[in-house]
């Protein structure tokens, strides 16, 4: 599966050895480590051992490898009796900051530690979701 990793990717290089790192477990498809700047204790990665900025761009096969592997290791940190977020972002707009595809497994144990998050609702009409679904359903 290495195969499929760049040369200059920070998590490529996790995933051969030639950078340090605190591995939670992996498996042959997927990789999960110790955030180095984690936003509450615990707060974990899981990264596919295949190259990919875009969540679209790994194939289905690792991605279905990769959130049991986030389930177990959220089970393992003892998240199972706690909340947790679980996390992808996909391009800088979207607040990715490594182009490498990756969930963030992240305990919030209280309001203050862990993910902080605005969520801006917007209002829409009925008919203009309906719109949305339309050109959704098209294009599956």
């Amino acid at each position: 599966m290495a195969q499929h990793l760049t040369e200059d990717c920070l998590f490529c290089k996790i995933i051969r050895g030639e950078i340090p790192s605190c591995k939670v477990a992996e498996t042959d498809k997927s990789y999960c480590f110790l955030d180095i700047n984690p936003l509450s204790e615990g707060h974990a990665l899981v990264i596919p051992k295949y190259h990919a900025e875009f969540l679209h761009q790994v194939p289905d096969d690792i991605l279905a490898d990769m959130m049991p592997l986030a389930k177990k290791v959220a089970i393992a940190s003892g998240l199972d009796a706690s909340q947790y977020n679980i996390l992808q972002n996909n391009g800088p707009l979207a607040h990715q900051v490594v182009k490498h595809v990756h969930f963030h497994i992240i305990p919030k144990p209280d309001a203050k530690q862990g993910l902080q998050i605005g969520w801006p609702q917007q209002v829409v009409s009925h008919d203009d979701l309906n719109n949305t679904l339309g050109r959704i359903k098209e294009k599956l």
